[in-house]
């Protein structure tokens, strides 16, 4: 297999795995650093390095968990509170390995655009994705629940240019994913010459 095969078949692979489906099995440490290190390793421009990541293993995830469900409950008007939506965030994490919070920590270089910076750094989850469906983990990435909601800066100290990316809940599946599906890509895509 050449080295493009093997990129491919992994891109092609890579499917997101909702937490509900982990089986509780615990990820080594080791291959979370590995795949930081993958991370760390995206494009950036000008050497910036923009990604950050925060990383709850063990009793952390739930407790993480529940914090943000808590901030859901206390910062949502009533008549959008849904007790379901709650207990989801409450127990999105309870059979997860690892929580992975990333985000695009901001530079003082004006010449780079918050755009460029935050590309950068969802490049380095891409490269997470990737790592982790070779390593055989499955992984979601989600940017929902409080994610967006300026409580969660202040949560994690970030700074006012600072941006959230998203939660990667990771473990592992008992079951197998589903294929994926894919458009035409001609249908994305205009040829110039």
């Amino acid at each position: 297999m050449n080295k493009f095969t093997a990129v491919q078949e992994t891109v092609i692979r890579r499917r997101s795995v909702k937490p509900t489906v982990l089986n509780g099995k615990k990820i080594d440490d080791l291959q979370i650093r590995q795949l930081l290190d993958l991370a760390n390793w995206a494009p950036t421009h000008a050497n910036t390095e923009p990604w950050r990541f925060v990383v709850y293993s063990g009793n952390a995830v739930q407790r993480f968990c529940h914090e943000h469900a808590e901030l859901y409950r206390q910062y949502t008007a009533p008549d959008k509170f849904t007790p379901a939506k709650y207990e989801k965030q409450r127990h999105n994490g309870d059979k997860a390995s690892h929580l992975i919070v990333v985000y695009m920590k901001r530079g003082n270089n004006p010449n780079i655009t918050a755009l460029e910076e935050i590309c950068a750094a969802a490049a380095a989850v891409e490269n997470i994705l990737l790592g982790a469906e070779a390593l055989g983990i499955a992984v979601l990435w989600s940017t929902g629940g409080m994610l967006l909601h300026p409580v969660m800066k202040d949560y994690f100290e970030l700074g006012n240019e600072d941006v959230l990316l998203g939660m990667l809940y990771m473990g592992y599946a008992d079951e197998p994913v589903n294929a994926g599906k894919r458009g035409p890509v001609e249908e994305k895509t205009s040829w110039h010459r």
